[in-house]
Formats: C-alpha cells, structure tokens, sequence
C-alpha cells in the first residue's frame, strides 16, 4: 500500500470558481488514483461565496471555525463550528460569514471538484 500524504504548509490556496479560498488537501491532481476530494475553505469576515452548484459531485461541509448562514435551495440554516451539511448534487448553495473571525470549512467533494463540475447561478 502506497501512503498518501499531503503537508498542509506545502499545498498553496487559489480562488475557486465561487470565490472562496481554497487549499486541496487531498485530490486526483495530487494522487490521480483517488475519487474523491478534500479541501479546506474559508471566507473572509463579511465575505461570502456566490450562488452555484456542482452538476455531479456531492459535498459535505465541516465547519471548522467561525459563523455562517448557509443557502441550500430555498432553505438558509445557521451553521456554527461542529455542524455538517450534506449538499447533493445539483442543489443551489452558497454560504456567507457572519461572525467576526475567518469561516472555515472542510470540504469533501465525491466525485473530486472541478471548476468544470461548478455551475455559478
């Protein structure tokens, strides 16, 4: 078995196709062998990222740190660090901060994201 390891430090951010900041923690693009991803995000205070949707993947988010108010649909819930959102495929979603520190947030994508698989709305 092949160890696969990512070093935080060592993995660079880019702004993803919704505008959050994005570090890839674990994806294809690092071990082509996986089928599924793992980002972390975060939002700026008073920042949030623009409506879209992924066509094929589902994604589940991790707050991490920080407070938000989520968009899914028609629906906005509150989220606080510990809560997990299941986002499936095809579902509007966006997420804003609304506390007073960075929004952090883990991102696990299956299939792996791709900027080709985001529809901004």
């Amino acid at each position: 078995m092949k160890i696969k390891k990512t070093e935080y430090k060592k993995i660079k951010p880019y702004i993803t196709k919704d505008g959050s900041i994005v570090r890839e923690l674990m994806h294809p693009d690092i071990f082509p062998d996986i089928k599924q991803s793992l980002a972390e995000a975060n939002v700026p205070v008073g920042g949030e990222t623009l409506l879209h949707r992924h066509i094929r993947s589902d994604e589940i988010y991790h707050i991490i740190q920080g407070h938000g108010m989520m968009v899914l649909g028609d629906v906005k819930i509150e989220v606080v660090p510990g809560d997990t959102v299941y986002i499936s495929s095809n579902t509007p979603h966006k997420i804003q901060n609304t506390g007073d520190t960075p929004l952090t947030i883990l991102c696990f994508c299956c299939p792996p994201y791709s900027h080709e698989d985001t529809d901004v709305i």
